[in-house]
């Protein structure tokens, strides 16, 4: 497994020291929430919608991101680390696991592709 955990904490600290720490002031309801906007408010689901759209723009990326790409990124990776599909499924909230079972269907086509391409026996050349 990677160990991203601690990956994760520096860029939070750094967060946390560069740019919430300069906020003017944060609204009382939302001092335990990790992403403010410049008001000190929680970001609305339509801004970081936006801040994603002119991010992938930037970036010259021309499909179509949104949050659930990255929901769907990373439950899909999850489940390609070995992670357990039980555990995937409560960070998902998916009531039933067949939902969580697309993850397990994306892994398996990876697999197969690279049997055709890799094995010996394949047709391809």
């Amino acid at each position: 497994m990677i160990p991203i955990g601690n990956t994760a904490i520096k860029h939070i600290e750094i967060y946390l020291d560069t740019v919430r720490r300069h906020l003017p002031t944060i609204a009382p309801k939302d001092e335990d929430i990790l992403f403010l906007n410049r008001r000190g408010s929680r970001l609305s689901r339509v801004m970081i919608f936006h801040i994603i759209k002119d991010l992938t723009a930037k970036a010259g990326i021309h499909k179509s991101v949104s949050p659930h790409t990255f929901r769907h990124s990373s439950a899909t990776h999850l489940v390609e680390m070995g992670a357990d599909l039980r555990a995937v499924q409560e960070m998902l909230g998916h009531e039933s696991i067949l939902t969580t079972e697309i993850y397990t269907h994306v892994n398996a086509e990876y697999l197969r592709q690279t049997i055709l391409d890799y094995h010996p026996l394949s047709r391809k050349k």
